[in-house]
This record gives structure tokens, sequence and C-alpha cells, in this order.
């Protein structure tokens, strides 16, 4: 039987893909295994100065090589999306793989050096922002302006086209990341819950402008997945109360990185086309606990 490949011939940008537990490789595996072409940022860095550390960047690329499907193509490139003219370089490199980009998705994020409204320093809320939200938006924009029509500007912020027909299908799809910041407090970590309570927070907004130009937006709140944070090998957390509570939960785990990568990669395809400016939770319930 011939394995549908619904996404062959489109080119995605993941971002965030430096460990082969994390979500990032999982989404980029399962958008290689629906036929597309994957271009991926990582950077290492980051999990480095974790206590779950950097893995083998020559490793996680060997291994999404091979879940590369007939035709498709693969590429790569380190990134620091601190910097303010990363994610036009990004997305210009990403684009050149195959002359096209189709879908983006924003997995990257900065976690750890964070701390309590006491702890919060000018410095650790500026990091967060220029990486979690500041260049999210940025990597929107210059996808979005890929789908732009040459010379085609609103005449004043906020006007929309009014001249425009139909779309008569999504022409990119967009996928920003959140957190469970808004299911509860997360303690210590008020920089980050800042820096992706803004991305939920302008979600209907910017996925209303990128609908004048075809491209349909959504934003993905995984909740908790163990991407090597909730190891004991892997973790700077007392996991005593964490593994109780997890006990109690209907399903008894925490999420999978496949968990949310399934939900991107069925978005990413025309069955996926109706779900259109939503932050949608992908958590097994574990917020109801």
């Amino acid at each position: 039987m011939t394995h549908v490949r619904p996404l062959a011939g489109q080119t995605a940008l993941v971002t965030g893909v430096s460990r082969r537990q994390g979500i990032g490789f999982a989404v980029a595996t399962h958008l290689l295994d629906l036929g597309a072409s994957v271009y991926v940022q990582h950077y290492r860095p980051n999990d480095v100065a974790q206590p779950w550390g950097g893995d083998d960047i020559d490793a996680v690329l060997a291994a999404l090589d091979g879940a590369r499907t007939d035709g498709a193509r693969l590429g790569s490139t380190h990134a620091d999306l601190r910097e303010a003219d990363a994610p036009a370089r990004l997305v210009r490199d990403a684009a050149s793989l195959t002359g096209r980009l189709d879908i983006l998705v924003c997995n990257h994020a900065k976690s750890g050096d964070d701390g309590a409204i006491l702890d919060m320093t000018a410095e650790r809320l500026s990091a967060m922002w220029e990486t979690n939200s500041r260049a999210t938006i940025l990597l929107t924009k210059e996808f979005a302006a890929l789908h732009r029509t040459p010379g085609e500007a609103a005449a004043r912020p906020g006007d929309r086209a009014t001249d425009r027909e139909p779309f008569a299908a999504p022409v990119g799809r967009v996928f920003w990341m959140t957190s469970g910041q808004g299911d509860g407090p997360m303690r210590g970590e008020v920089a980050y819950a800042a820096s992706k309570a803004a991305l939920s927070g302008i979600t209907a907004t910017v996925a209303a402008e990128l609908l004048d130009l075809g491209i349909i937006l959504n934003t993905i709140n995984p909740g908790p997945v163990n991407t090597g944070y909730l190891d004991p090998d892997g973790t700077d957390r007392d996991l005593t109360e964490i593994d109780e509570w997890r006990r109690r939960t209907p399903f008894g785990r925490f999420g999978e990185p496949a968990d949310p990568a399934r939900l991107i990669a069925w978005l990413a395809t025309a069955d996926g086309a109706w779900v259109v400016g939503q932050v949608i939770k992908t958590d097994g319930g574990l917020s109801l606990y």
C-alpha cells in the first residue's frame, strides 16, 4: 500500500531542534514523515547550560535525515535567535532549501536563569522576551512577507486588504508554542511565563492579520511534556511532589514530545485547515488535575 504524504512538495522551518528528546525534533520528524522538506534551527548552548545537557547535533541531524521521504530535503543551521537580525536570515535560508516556505513552527524557547518576582532583573526579562517573544514575532513577520504580493502594503497599520478574491486554500501555516501560564501559577518562572503569555495574548490579533494573506496561525499549549527536565538525572527540581501528582492523573504519565507533534502535523495538512487563530491545549487533561 502506498503511504499517503499529504505534505509532499511543501517546505517547513522548525526552530529549536537541538535534542532528540525535544518537541522540535518530534515535530520535524512528523513533518518529514508526511513528505515535507524540513529546515531546522538549533542552538545547542542553551541546552548545555541546563541540567539535562546538550545533545550531539550531528546525531540529531542524522536521525532526521533517516526520516526523510523520497524527494524531500533536509537543511539546518545554528542560530542565536536573541540576535535581532537572526529571524530574517533564518527564514531566507529556509526558503532557499527548495525555493518556497509553507510552514513555520516556532518551537524555540529559552528557559532557566529565571526567578520569582523578587528575583527579577531587566536582563532576565529581556533575555526571555528577545528569544521567546520577539524572535517568534519577527520570524512570523518574515514568513508573512514571503507570501505578500510585491508592492502590496496596507495604507495604515491595521488596515485590511479589501480587494482580494477568496483563497481556495491556506497558502501557509504558522505555529507558535505557549506554556501553562494560564492554567495556574508558575512559581519561580516569572520571566518565562511573561514571554509565553505575550504569545498567547496576541494570537488572535496576529492570526487576523495573517488571514489577509491566506496564512493560518495557531498557538499550541503542549502542557507538561517530559523532554528530559522531568527525569531524575536531568532536572534541577525536587520531583517527589510532581511524581505523586502524576501517579494520580488518569493516564499516569506526562506528555511526550510526539503528543504535540502529532497535533501540529495534523493541523499542517488540509484536514486541519478550518482551525484558525486558536490557543490549543494538548495535555491529556493534566491541567484538570
